[in-house]
């Protein structure tokens, strides 16, 4: 009996351990305060992107919510507004599965913001499907909507120099791969219904993210204007609300426990955004609130110019 009790005594001490330091994780530390400034976050309604968003309204931003469903994402704005104390907080809708709404929301958004000191390309999906332009629908919304996004803003981020861009990737791009034969012929990262397959696509789509950030970066050199990718960590969040309701159920407690809440999660996309002094950073990879080294295939120079050239061809840029 003494001996069934300490190892659960131990069990316990290891579980408590991992679940106040590893995955608590790192917070970022910068002090700045963005009066004056103005941010936008897509994807803000809801998960660490809302926690972005209260935590750059509390430090003076003009935040912009640039999110797909306009009634929860007025309903955001109004709980930002209340949680910040700010009212310098403002809805704007944008579809990334439609091409027509964003080019939509940059016009509107150049046209009746005068500045944008912040990019933030947070929204993503798990699902598969197709978007209105026909584009498989975690290519187009993970990759291709933020893509254009940057494309017709990034005039404007030169203007307001320095400023920057973070690209939230994950560290499921360790596991991805690109098919560009499969974007060429189908637009597409990959084809299939299975929840296997689903996975492996979202991991494809994190890697354009990566790949997308490196080739960026070297089109920005020589402006003010630095972009940064990052893996938030695993998050309690509402990215997965389009799965099964069976798995969502068996999933609660593991994620409950041993993921971050959004509150942790979006700590690296502060520090990437905020944090004094990584301007020589620019083009990499955080975790942890920490720059961690890519596996090759995500800093590959011609796999990034390769997508890069295909994401213009499809999004008409």
């Amino acid at each position: 009996m003494s001996v069934v009790l300490l190892v659960v005594g131990v069990v316990i001490g290891v579980a408590y351990i991992y679940r106040h330091i590893v995955v608590k994780g790192k917070r970022c530390t910068s002090k700045a305060k963005l009066h004056g400034k103005t941010v936008i976050v897509t994807g803000s309604n809801t998960g660490i992107g809302k926690t972005t968003a209260i935590d750059l309204a509390r430090r003076g931003a003009r935040v912009i919510l640039a999110c797909r469903c306009k009634q929860r994402g007025e309903a955001a704005m109004e709980e930002i507004r209340r949680e910040s104390g700010s009212s310098q907080v403002v809805f704007m809708q944008l579809d990334l599965g439609s091409l027509k709404s964003i080019r939509s929301f940059a016009e509107s958004f150049l046209k009746s913001e005068p500045r944008l000191d912040i990019l933030i390309n947070n929204a993503g999906i798990c699902l598969q499907g197709q978007t209105e332009d026909g584009f498989g629908l975690m290519f187009g919304v993970n990759h291709l909507g933020h893509f254009l996004l940057t494309n017709l803003l990034l005039d404007r981020l030169k203007e307001c120099a320095p400023s920057r861009i973070i690209n939230v990737s994950s560290m499921a791009h360790n596991f991805g791969k690109i098919d560009f034969d499969c974007l060429n012929s189908h637009k597409a990262l990959g084809l299939g219904t299975s929840f296997i397959r689903l996975l492996q696509i979202y991991c494809d789509s994190k890697l354009c993210n990566a790949l997308f950030n490196h080739e960026l970066a070297k089109r920005l050199r020589g402006t003010q204007v630095t972009c940064y990718t990052l893996h938030p960590g695993a998050i309690s969040s509402e990215l997965g609300r389009n799965t099964g309701l069976f798995l969502q159920i068996v999933l609660k407690p593991i994620t409950t426990f041993f993921f971050k809440n959004t509150v942790q999660g979006c700590q690296t996309t502060l520090h990437c955004a905020l944090q004094e002094g990584i301007e020589p950073l620019s083009g990499r990879y955080f975790s942890n609130c920490t720059v961690r080294d890519l596996f090759a295939k995500a800093r590959d120079d011609a796999a990034a110019k390769k997508l890069w050239e295909i994401s213009e061809r499809l999004d008409g840029s």
